[in-house]
This record gives C-alpha cells, sequence and structure tokens, in this order.
C-alpha cells in the first residue's frame, strides 16, 4: 500500500530548516556577527558559556531594530536587505533570506534587547519558534542590540548529543571570532568566558591587520608575513591579503579566505595554494594565509549552501589561477634571502665549552653527548696567517713601546708592560723595527702615517715605565666600565671563534653551538673607548710623517654635510682659527695624557696608539679634530675626559670606507681577524646596552638546525 503524501506542520518544517542552517554553536554566532556588521556596529562584545551550547551572547553597538520590527524579526523570510529576488545580483551585505535569526529561535530560547539612535529607550522580547512570547517591553539600554541565545539545541536531543565537548565548540566558536576579527580591522572584537574577567580575545578599533593576526596567531606569524595584491579589470575582481613566507610554516593549513567580506572556502583554491608552497616548505609542513578577494556581486552566485560556507563564481579557473600566479611571484621575491630579527639572543648554553669539547670530561661522564651538542671548534685555535705581517704592509710590525689596557686582574689583561714598582717584570715581545710607515690618500693628497718607538727591549734595553694614573675621575670612570659590564656577553666574546667577515662593519662568530652577527664598528667603538680611559696617560704614539695643519683640517671638516655647520655660526675662516687656537691652549694636556700633540705653528703631529697593528680610518680626522674642539666638555675633568674617550672610540672605529679605500681586500680582512678581534676577546668589557641595540645577534643554533634537517 502506497504511504500517504500530508503536508509536514509549521513547526516540523522550521525545527528541520533551522538544523541545516544552524549546524553547531559556532554557525550561531557566524549568522548573529554578520548581522552586527550589517548594523554598521563598531564594537562586538560576545559572553559563552559551555561552547555557547549554554549560552551564547553577543552585543554591539549599531543601528539597532526599531520597535515596530520587534514582532516579526524571528519570523522565517524576514529581512531589511532584500527586496525582490533580482537584488541578489547586487547584494552587499552579509544577510538576505531572514533565516538566521528564524532558525536560532526554534532550537534555543532567544532574547533580544535593542534600541535605535532615536528611540528614547531599549526594548526587551523573549521569542520562541519564531514568535514573541511577550510584547516587547521597554527597558534601560544602550544604542545597539544584545541577543542571548540559551539552552541552544535543547529541544532536539539527537543533534545535542551529537555535539562535541564544550571546549571543543568553544574552540570552533573562538575560530570564527578571530576570523572576523582579522578582516574587520577597525572593529573591536571581544570574546570571554561567562564568569571570566579576562577576555580570550580582545582586538581595538586602532589594530591593524597585522596588530589582529599578531593577537590571534602570535608574533612568529605576524613578523613573516607578505603582503600580497592582485586586480584584474577585465575579470572584475581584486585580491588583497597577507601570506607567510618560506620562513614559517605549521602543521595545519591556516586558510582565511573571504570573498566579498564573506567568510568562505574554497577547496579549488586551497589545493592551489598548498601546490604552490609544496616547493618552498618540508614535507606535510602548511603556511598562513589571509585572504579578501572582491568579485562584482553579479558574478558571485551566494545562496548555494545553507550555511552560506560556499559561494559560485564567474571564471573560477582563471581567477584562481591569477592568484596562484601572484602568490608564486610574492614568494620568489622574498626567498632570495632569509630574515634575521632584530631581538638580541644571548648565550645561554648550560653545558660549558670546556665541557663539551674535553675528551677527558665526555669519557668520565655518564651522560651521553649528542651530535647536536657537540662544539667542534675551538676559540684558542690559531691560524698561520695571524704570525705574518700584513698582506698590504710587509715590514709592519707592532710597535713594542705601544702599551694595551691594564685592568685588575679580575679582567682579562692585553698589557704589554706593567709597573715594576707594583712588583711586574717588564713583559717584552718579539723585534720590530723602530718605525712603521702606510700611505693614505685624503682628498688627493697622499700622507705617510710613521709610527715612532721608544727603546725597545729587542737589544737588552729596559722598556719604559708604566705611568700610575691616580686621579678620582679617571678611577671613576673605569669602574662605571666595570660596573656597567654585561657578564653573559663577556663570556661569549672571550670565548668566541672567528668565522668571517661580512662586510668591514659586521662579522660572523661562533659561541658553543650558536652563530652571532656581531657589530665590529660597535664592538670597535666601545674597545678604542675603553683603552683611551685604560691606557689613559701611558698611549704610545702614531706620529704623522708631516705634521697635518689643523686649520686646513678643520676647514675640511666644515665643509663636509657632517658638520652641520650653517651661515649662522659664523664664516669657516673664522670657525678654522678659533679650532687651531682653542686645541693650542690644550696642546700641553692633550700631550701629557693622551700623546696627542700639537706644535707651536698649529699642526698635529702625533695620534695616540690605542692598539697595535691597527691604525685609524684617516678620512676621519678633520671630523676628529673638529669634534674636538666643539663636542668635547672641557670645563669638567670627567666629563672632559669621558667625552674626548667617546670622541675617540667615534674616531678610531673601523668604518666601511676601508673597503673602498684599500686596494687590497686582505688588508682590513687581516685587521679585523687578527687586530680587532683579539682586542676583543682581551680587553672589551662589553656595556649592557650591547644585550638590546643588535650588536650582538643570534642567528642560527646547532640543535634547532637539527631539528629543520630532521623535518626534511
Amino acid at each position: 500500500m502506497a504511504g500517504t503524501i500530508c503536508r509536514l506542520e509549521e513547526t516540523v518544517v522550521n525545527r528541520i530548516a533551522a538544523g541545516e542552517v544552524i549546524v553547531r554553536p559556532a554557525n550561531a554566532l557566524k549568522e548573529m556577527l554578520e548581522n552586527c556588521l550589517d548594523a554598521k556596529s563598531s564594537s562586538i562584545q560576545v559572553v559563552v558559556k559551555s561552547g555557547g551550547l549554554k549560552l551564547l551572547q553577543i552585543q554591539d553597538n549599531g543601528t539597532g531594530i526599531r520597535r515596530e520590527d520587534m514582532d516579526i524579526v524571528c519570523e522565517r523570510f524576514t529581512t531589511s536587505k532584500l527586496q525582490k529576488f533580482e537584488d541578489l545580483t547586487s547584494i552587499a551585505t552579509y544577510g538576505f533570506r531572514g533565516e538566521a535569526l528564524a532558525s536560532i529561535s526554534h532550537v534555543a530560547h532567544v532574547i533580544i534587547v535593542t534600541r535605535t539612535a532615536d528611540s528614547k529607550c531599549a526594548y526587551k522580547a523573549s521569542y520562541s519558534d519564531g514568535k514573541p512570547l511577550t510584547t516587547p517591553k521597554p527597558c534601560a539600554g544602550n544604542q545597539g542590540t544584545q541577543i542571548t541565545v540559551e539552552d541552544l539545541f535543547y529541544n532536539v536531543p539527537s543533534r545535542r548529543k551529537a555535539m562535541r565537548s564544550p571546549g571543543e565548540e568553544h574552540a570552533k566558536v573562538a575560530e570564527v571570532m578571530s576570523r572576523y576579527a582579522i578582516h574587520n580591522a577597525g572593529i573591536a572584537f571581544t570574546l570571554k568566558k561567562q564568569g571570566e574577567s579576562m577576555a580570550e580575545l580582545r582586538t581595538a578599533t586602532s589594530a591593524s591587520t597585522i596588530d589582529n593576526i599578531r593577537t590571534v596567531y602570535g608574533p612568529a606569524v605576524a613578523r613573516e608575513l607578505i603582503e600580497v595584491k592582485c586586480e584584474d579589470t577585465r575579470l572584475a575582481f581584486s585580491m588583497k591579503g597577507y601570506i607567510s613566507n618560506a620562513n614559517y610554516s605549521t602543521k595545519k593549513f591556516i586558510f582565511l579566505l573571504f570573498i566579498n567580506h564573506r567568510l568562505v572556502d574554497s577547496s579549488a583554491l586551497r589545493k592551489a595554494l598548498e601546490a604552490v608552497y609544496s616547493a618552498y616548505l618540508p614535507k606535510n609542513m602548511h603556511p598562513f594565509v589571509y585572504m579578501s578577494v572582491e568579485i562584482m556581486p553579479s558574478h558571485v552566485d551566494v545562496n548555494v549552501h545553507p550555511t552560506k560556507h560556499e559561494v559560485h563564481f564567474l571564471h573560477e579557473d582563471v581567477i584562481i589561477e591569477a592568484i596562484q600566479k601572484q602568490v608564486e611571484t610574492s614568494l620568489l621575491g622574498c626567498n632570495s634571502s632569509r630574515t634575521f630579527f632584530t631581538q638580541a639572543l644571548l648565550p645561554g648554553a648550560v653545558v660549558p665549552v670546556s665541557d663539551v669539547t674535553s675528551s677527558d670530561a665526555s669519557s668520565s661522564s655518564s651522560t651521553k653527548t649528542y651530535a647536536h651538542q657537540l662544539v667542534r671548534t675551538d676559540h684558542r685555535d690559531q691560524k698561520l696567517e695571524a704570525f705574518l705581517k700584513k698582506p698590504e704592509d710587509t715590514d709592519i710590525t707592532s710597535p713594542s713601546t705601544a702599551t694595551k689596557s691594564s685592568v685588575d686582574s679580575a679582567i682579562p689583561s692585553t698589557s704589554r708592560m706593567t709597573d715594576v714598582e707594583g712588583g711586574d717584570v717588564p713583559m717584552v715581545t718579539d723585534e720590530h723595527p723602530n718605525q712603521r710607515k702606510r700611505l693614505r690618500e685624503e682628498e688627493g693628497v697622499e700622507d705617510e702615517v710613521v709610527v715612532c718607538e721608544d727603546e725597545s727591549s729587542a737589544d737588552g734595553k729596559k722598556l719604559p715605565q708604566r705611568r700610575p694614573i691616580t686621579l678620582t675621575s679617571v678611577l671613576t670612570l673605569n669602574q662605571e666600565i666595570k660596573d656597567g659590564m654585561h657578564t653573559g656577553l663577556r663570556e661569549m666574546i672571550t670565548q668566541l671563534k672567528f668565522v668571517g667577515c661580512v662586510d668591514p662593519t659586521r662579522a660572523l662568530v661562533q659561541h658553543q653551538t650558536k652563530l652571532y652577527l656581531v657589530s665590529t664598528r660597535r664592538l670597535s667603538q666601545e674597545l678604542f673607548y675603553q683603552l683611551a680611559l685604560f691606557e689613559f696617560g701611558n698611549f704610545g704614539m702614531l706620529r704623522l710623517s708631516e705634521p697635518a695643519p689643523i686649520r686646513e683640517l678643520a676647514m675640511l671638516a666644515l665643509e663636509s654635510e657632517e658638520s652641520g655647520w650653517t651661515e649662522e655660526d659664523g664664516s669657516k675662516d673664522e670657525l678654522a682659527q678659533y679650532i687651531v687656537t682653542f686645541l693650542q691652549q690644550k696642546a700641553p694636556m692633550l700631550l701629557d695624557y693622551f700623546s696627542l700633540q700639537i706644535d707651536s705653528e698649529g699642526n698635529l703631529c702625533t695620534l695616540p696608539l690605542l692598539l697595535d697593528n691597527y691604525i685609524p680610518p684617516m678620512e676621519g680626522l678633520p671630523m676628529f679634530v673638529l669634534r674636538l674642539a666643539t663636542e668635547v666638555d672641557w670645563d669638567s675633568e670627567k666629563e672632559c675626559f669621558q667625552t674626548f674617550a667617546r670622541e675617540c672610540g667615534l674616531f678610531y672605529a673601523i668604518s666601511s670606507s676601508v673597503a673602498s679605500t684599500d686596494d687590497d681586500s686582505k688588508s682590513w680582512k687581516w685587521t679585523v681577524e687578527h687586530a680587532l678581534f683579539p682586542a676583543f676577546r682581551s680587553s672589551l668589557l662589553p656595556p649592557k646596552a650591547f644585550a638590546e641595540d643588535r650588536s650582538v645577534l643570534q642567528i642560527a643554533n646547532l640543535p634547532d638546525l637539527y631539528k629543520v634537517f630532521e623535518r626534511c
């Protein structure tokens, strides 16, 4: 016998339809979020309990619902966004069918509190099965709408039992909320659990898309993003978004796709993007992709899925291909180099170098040392070329009378000779010629720098005694340097292994299992500042073969833009003459304390010798002379010595210009490796500021590299 066809009751029909639209609490939230956005809200707050099954409350500050519309607001097919079917071709809002609130009211208890801008009070009403249970009542309330959904699926036991745990449902709710927050930068989103004071998600109206991505997914994603844009007027579409570069990968593909500002999914576009990234990421690893695609509304069919999870649009294959090409182009453009971040990471290895490298220690220890923990270098190893002369200066050796810093016994010293009265024996070095010559060209004029020496120990003569310094100001400055030393950086620098030069101002070094990029210029500037104070009154001399007129040096400095000279400062001739006169007045002190000699005719004759086998960049001499007169505080003793030492550090520090002035690149590389870095290891007391100003950056770590190769 054939079954009888009968018309279903309206309640049954509505509940079946509601089950198609509202699959889980996250779908209900999505529908209500879109209503809030359609209402031009700038702030949306969501409160959840038990993953949205017990309570799902959303509040906005949008336009609100009129009192006259509250009777039918939860009925099916009631909407303010669509009048006739043809309007679907130009729909620009999220909602259009008028089923969201109706579907929710058929499977939950709904309470709506709303107020429009021109209303004197808010109105509150409860709904069930699409109908208001009571007449809307006036109440207190802010402009906007608050919708409270309680006991979701209370009348659909099978659906409620099929729901996952409250924790998993809450994760789905948070995912929907975070995706809309990322796409709608400029709107404040807040998500919290009922009864908790701290919000789980909070974005500000002033936050950008990148800021919201950082808030939701963390800085590890945000700092690896590339902006992508694509537009085609022929296909009437545009795309913009952010994709992760080759430095970032995750086990799950994070794909945020909005088409005409609607959160959707596209399996075809997803596969196309994964095909592009397969050439850049390790196997089974995936990227982060956020895309906002805008297509002419007449080319999009939004009415193809009950939850609007999918849309269809014209020229789908061609548009996806264009997006795929743009993503591949962006990845190719950023893959030429890896990014090193600006956070300074200090050495923090648990195992000291001596324990790792010592075979005796490893044999006696029961703890196994794995390959990724082995240190295969020793900072004490030396190269043969360190014992050879500089490539460009075949007759240059270290002056025997030059002295280096002598600090207390707790700090490594590079002193060449110490005070005999203190009980120390003068240290004797290898034989050296009596003078060193080096040709330099500056402004078309060849200057020959000659390093003069006092009596050396090569012929058995006694080295000069070190003059003791008892000035309180100098002792105070030296103590400040010691007190400001960063212990971790000091350990790293004393045990570093030089790898190579990137350029004259940067170099790669290894410490234990970590690779660092260090600023040679910043380290050398600090080194020479410290040497100028620790060797106060005990310098050797760098004697110019021909005395340099201070007036001409000052004129050269004033001609450069670096001097900052303006007509208001006076004529350059008068300023140059003032500098000559001023420095001549300070000549006795400069010679006595700093070995800087100025003769009676206003010529610069010598410079202090701060470091063996190192001559400062002479192209900086004019500015050095100018700054001695203008930047040194000559009125106060302590500040005078401190600022003078700072100017010495600035002048003596290695600069990028040496690569262009030296014909042989081996010269400056030899100087960096065999003059500067040994001095760093033995004398430099790195200040705490080096841990924060990117002077020392960790760029690789052996255990982390092993993890990368294990995934490949």
